[in-house]
């Protein structure tokens, strides 16, 4: 995954940002940790397909990130560098597709995902199902967002809770969590990890 800051013509990304963004991203289930590659860009490795669409929608939160994936094999080796540190080398067609994803992707669209896999269909769909879900959490406001972090998925009865904590009533709660469209998000996004996972079955 390739995930690139999404800036004016006029600024420069911010490093703050992207050591924020993989702050976020570490406790995901991955094979090599979210690390920035560069100014404005962040990459990792995971296996989890779950945990790729949780990266997706870290990432696209306030609209800050450009999502790029690509779904293949790939090996990982330890090396050396020409200092003695050691550090890991990533190949294979996973890598590829992830490159590719990246430079093709279109940092002006309204969601920013592409996914590229060898199946070009099922990388398709996936990506059609994560711009949707992207478009709930990319266009959330703060005042949603204050809410809904509060909030555990599938856990019953814990509106009241977070009302208390935030000092508002519970009906506030209720109408925050119905305008962000926190539920119909988390439906969904075992959807778009199945189909990320339908992608890596065709390699």
């Amino acid at each position: 995954m390739t995930l690139t800051q999404r800036v004016e013509d006029s600024s420069r990304p911010s490093t703050d940002t992207d050591r924020e963004l993989t702050r976020e991203l570490s406790d995901l289930n991955t094979s090599a940790p979210f690390q920035p590659t560069g100014p404005g860009e962040v990459r990792g490795l995971t296996e989890d397909p779950n945990a790729a669409v949780s990266a997706t929608m870290i990432a696209l939160r306030e609209d800050r990130y450009a999502v790029a994936i690509g779904v293949g094999e790939v090996f990982l080796t330890r090396v050396t560098d020409p200092e003695g540190r050691l550090a890991v080398a990533a190949d294979g067609a996973g890598m590829l597709y992830g490159h590719d994803a990246a430079a093709t992707q279109r940092l002006g669209e309204r969601v920013a995902v592409r996914v590229c896999a060898a199946d070009p269909q099922s990388a398709a769909e996936a990506q059609a199902v994560l711009k949707l879900v992207g478009r709930i959490v990319s266009v959330r406001s703060d005042a949603e967002w204050r809410v809904v972090d509060l909030l555990t998925p599938g856990a019953r009865g814990q509106q009241k809770d977070v009302a208390a904590q935030l000092g508002i009533t519970p009906q506030a709660v209720s109408k925050a969590v119905v305008r962000s469209l926190w539920n119909e998000e988390w439906e969904a996004r075992p959807a778009a990890a199945t189909l990320l996972q339908r992608c890596a079955e065709q390699f």
